[in-house]
C-alpha cells in the first residue's frame, strides 16, 4: 500500500511519456516513444489511488492485475512487478506498446473520469517488461508435465498467448507458423517505429524458456492437413488470423502503385525493406494516399513517409472523431506531417499511359443518420467528386479470413464471412479437441482482444484435456 494520502497522489500530474523529435523520426525507423525513466515509473504509480473495485482490471481482456502490479511499481520493487505481469500476460513488452489502452483499462480508471488524466497503465506495463528483459532471468518450464500434446496455428498474438499459458500448465506445446518467421502480425504488420522485432524477439524466447517448440514454415491446410494434427496432437488451436485483405472494389485497383495494407506492411516489416540497400522492391512514392483510417491504416501512412513520401495523406469517409486509430497514433501522424483528407471516398483510381496509378478521384462525404455499427452513415455529397494526385496507394480497409485452412476441413463450420464458429465460452470449434479465437473468428480486431481468447482458450483446453 502506497505511503501517500490520496489527496497527495491527486496531486501528481501525469507524467509524459519522452518521444523522438518528429523532425527526427520521420527520417529513421527507430521507435517514437523512449519509455519511462525509473523515477518517473515510481511517480507514475504512486497516482494510482488503489480503488476497492479495480474497474481497471474488467477493462483489460487478459486480466492483469493492474493494482497491484502497479503498486509495486510505486514501491519501488520492479521485480516484484514483472513476477505479476508475467504471470498474467505472456506479451507485456508488445501490450505495453499497442494495447488501445485508452479504449480499455485506462477507460475505466478513476483517475481518468470527468476531466481527469487516468493513471498510465501502458507506459508503465511498458516499463516494467522491459525492465524485467534487462534485469531478470527467462521464466523456466513447469517441474510437472502432463504429458498432453497441443498445436497452435498461427504465432500472432492469441497464438503466442495460448502457447505460453498452456506451457505453464505442463502442456507441450508447438506453434506452427507459417511465415519464415514468428510473431505474425506483431512481426509482419506493425512498424518497427511502434513496436520493435527486438521486442518481439525476446518476448518469443521467454516463451521459448518455457518449453514451447515452435516450427515455421509450416501451412496448415496445404503442407499439412488440420485432420492430420488432430490424430497427432491431443488438441488444437487456431489462431491464423484474418490476413486476406479487403479492397475498395472501385476502378483502377489493379494499376501499379497500388498496394493493399498487408502487402506494404509486410514488404517493408516482415522483408525488411526500410533498411538500406535493402534487395526487397516496395515503391517509394513522392504522394501516398493510405484509404482507411484505423491503426494499420497510421502504420502504413507513417511508413510511407519514413520511406521518402513527401506528402502522406489519410483518406477516411467520416470525420476525425470517428477514426478508429489509437488517439496516440493519429497524434503522432500529425506531428509527422500526415494530411488528414476527411469525409471522402474514393470513387476511382486513375493510371497512366504506362499503367501506373497517377490520382485517385474523390467525392466528398456528410454524415447521415448512424449506422449498424453506431457510427453515423456516410452520404455522399452530390457534384463534389475533385482529383487528387498520387504515385502510391494503399488500401487499408479492413481483413477477412484467408480460407487456406478452412477450405481444406469442410467439416470445420464457418459462417458466411468464413470466420470459424465457436462457442463464446469454451472457443471450442465444431470438431472436438479444435479451439479457435483471435481474427480468425473476430473479423480483424486488436492484439490485446486476440490475447484475450488465448488465455480464455488456454484455460478451456485445459480443461478438455483434463477429461480426455
Amino acid at each position: 500500500m502506497s505511503t501517500l494520502s490520496p489527496k497527495e497522489r491527486m496531486a501528481i500530474p501525469r507524467v509524459a511519456m519522452p518521444e523522438q523529435a518528429a523532425a527526427r523520426r520521420v527520417t529513421n525507423f527507430n521507435e517514437v516513444n523512449q519509455g519511462l525513466e525509473a523515477s518517473l515509473a515510481v511517480r507514475e504509480a504512486q497516482r494510482c489511488l488503489e480503488c476497492r473495485a479495480k474497474p481497471c482490471v474488467a477493462g483489460c481482456p487478459v486480466r492483469v492485475r493492474i493494482p497491484e502490479f502497479l503498486a509495486r511499481v510505486a514501491a519501488g520493487d520492479f521485480a516484484a512487478a514483472a513476477e505479476i505481469l508475467r504471470a498474467d500476460n505472456a506479451l507485456p513488452a508488445t501490450t505495453g506498446r499497442v494495447c488501445p489502452q485508452e479504449r480499455q483499462c485506462e477507460a475505466q480508471c478513476v483517475r481518468g473520469k470527468g476531466a481527469g488524466q487516468s493513471v498510465a497503465i501502458g507506459w508503465l506495463e511498458r516499463f516494467v517488461a522491459d525492465w524485467a528483459q534487462a534485469n531478470l532471468e527467462r521464466p523456466s518450464p513447469p517441474a510437472v508435465r502432463t504429458g498432453k500434446r497441443v498445436a497452435v496455428i498461427g504465432s500472432g498474438p492469441g497464438g503466442l498467448t495460448a502457447a505460453g499459458e498452456l506451457a505453464r500448465l505442463g502442456h507441450d506445446v508447438t506453434i506452427l507458423e507459417a511465415l519464415h518467421a514468428p510473431g505474425g502480425v506483431l512481426r509482419y504488420g506493425i512498424p518497427e517505429f511502434r513496436l520493435p522485432k527486438a521486442i518481439v524477439d525476446a518476448e518469443i524466447e521467454n516463451l521459448r524458456a518455457l518449453g514451447v517448440q515452435l516450427e515455421c514454415n509450416v501451412v496448415v491446410g496445404r503442407t499439412v492437413t488440420l485432420s492430420q494434427l488432430r490424430q497427432e496432437y491431443d488438441a488444437c488451436f487456431i489462431a491464423n488470423g484474418a490476413g486476406l485483405p479487403t479492397f475498395l472494389r472501385v476502378p483502377g485497383e489493379n494499376l501499379k502503385g497500388v498496394y493493399s495494407a498487408n502487402e506494404y506492411l509486410t514488404r517493408v516489416n516482415l522483408m525488411g525493406a526500410w533498411r538500406e540497400n535493402s534487395r526487397t522492391p516496395v515503391i517509394r512514392g513522392k504522394t501516398a494516399v493510405v484509404f482507411g483510417g484505423g491503426n494499420v491504416a497510421m502504420d502504413a501512412v507513417r511508413t510511407a513517409r519514413r520511406m521518402g513520401s513527401e506528402r502522406a495523406v489519410i483518406a477516411y469517409r467520416r470525420g476525425k472523431e470517428e477514426l478508429p486509430a489509437r488517439i496516440e497514433e493519429v497524434h503522432h501522424a500529425e506531428h509527422e506531417g500526415v494530411e488528414f483528407l476527411l469525409l471522402v471516398a474514393p470513387l476511382e483510381l486513375l493510371g497512366d499511359d504506362r499503367g501506373w496509378v497517377r490520382a485517385v478521384r474523390l467525392q466528398r462525404m456528410e454524415l447521415g443518420a448512424p449506422d449498424a455499427s453506431g457510427r453515423r452513415r456516410p452520404v455522399p455529397v452530390p457534384g463534389s467528386e475533385f482529383e487528387l494526385p498520387c504515385d502510391l496507394a494503399i488500401v487499408a480497409v479492413g481483413t477477412s479470413p484467408n480460407p487456406l485452412l478452412t477450405a481444406s476441413c469442410p467439416e470445420l463450420a464457418t459462417d458466411k464471412d468464413g470466420s470459424i464458429v465457436v462457442d463464446e465460452a469454451t472457443l471450442m470449434t465444431s470438431l472436438p479437441g479444435v479451439f479457435a479465437g483471435g481474427d480468425i473468428v473476430r473479423g480483424g480486431a486488436t492484439v490485446i482482444l486476440a490475447m484475450g481468447d488465448g488465455k480464455q482458450a488456454a484455460a478451456a483446453i485445459d480443461a478438455y484435456l483434463s477429461t480426455t
